[in-house]
């Protein structure tokens, strides 16, 4: 089995304001974006025996909100594939009813954030209740780090250390640092080394692979192949591309000296049972 820990739903383009779509267009030049996400797109580029969790996403700042009863019939559609997770932009002020509503009546088993997106950093102290709640009812959270398109998006909110404070304070939260912090790696392979309950994810990443091929080389020599996630990101890349980006990164050091990445460690990234990991199963 494979675990896709990391992927979109959302209904394209109502979902995002014109600026953030014309920002995101402009970070690959000559092209207007295309996020239309469908299961049908989404499952034709997965092994069969794919397992993922869905969500959406909420930043007022950035320009993107999908509500989460979009994400919950979604996966009420699919419901042997799919697992869903809430959003919440806790800048808001109706976060703490979204939150109740999108586990207690919608079912939706964990949470995705959007700290740099929405503007706000994980360890400040008016999201305990956020932390706490997660903690009482054995929610996962997943939050995004690293970089982005986005200007207004600010670069002090995603740094992956901010969740030192909290993963000491609430140790029975499942935090999982998207896209392995990318570009600050280093810090994130330190942070989920020194955190039983601090994870990353490895998604949207292979298409930087001499980069990818450093940051795992670092996991490595940490020790830390177990605390890693499989994802993929999609709509942005698929499953299937991952998987593939991933099994050739070797290629690259080929007739060097420079050290191999572990074959076995990067198939059992692969076919890593997260649900398990993360309470889910």
């Amino acid at each position: 089995m494979t675990v896709d820990i990391h992927s979109h739903a959302w209904p394209f383009p109502d979902a995002f304001s014109d600026d953030f779509i014309a920002q995101a267009s402009s970070a690959k030049p000559d092209t207007t974006v295309d996020l239309t996400v469908t299961y049908e797109a989404y499952r034709a580029t997965v092994p069969e025996d794919t397992r993922t969790v869905v969500f959406g996403g909420k930043a007022k700042l950035a320009g993107i909100w999908v509500d989460d009863r979009y994400i919950a019939d979604y996966v009420n559609q699919h419901p042997d594939t799919l697992i869903g997770f809430l959003s919440i932009d806790p800048t808001q002020p109706d976060w703490q009813d979204e939150l109740r509503h999108g586990h207690e009546a919608l079912k939706l088993r964990g949470i995705k954030l959007l700290p740099m997106y929405a503007g706000f950093k994980v360890n400040e102290s008016s999201l305990d209740p956020l932390w706490e709640y997660a903690q009482k009812h054995g929610l996962p959270v997943l939050l995004h780090t690293g970089t982005t398109f986005i200007r207004q998006a600010p670069l002090e909110c995603t740094f992956p250390h901010l969740i030192e404070t909290v993963a000491l304070k609430y140790p029975g939260v499942k935090f999982i640092l998207a896209h392995l912090s990318h570009p600050w790696e280093g810090e994130c392979i330190v942070t989920i080394r020194k955190h039983p309950n601090v994870f990353a994810d490895i998604s949207a990443l292979h298409y930087r692979p001499y980069q990818l091929y450093q940051s795992l080389m670092l996991v490595q020599e940490y020790g830390v192949w177990n605390k890693l996630l499989f994802g993929s990101d999609y709509p942005f890349t698929t499953v299937n591309a991952s998987i593939d980006g991933l099994r050739k990164l070797n290629d690259m050091v080929e007739g060097t000296a420079l050290p191999r990445l572990d074959l076995d460690q990067i198939e059992a990234l692969i076919h890593r049972d997260s649900l398990a990991l993360l309470g889910l199963d």
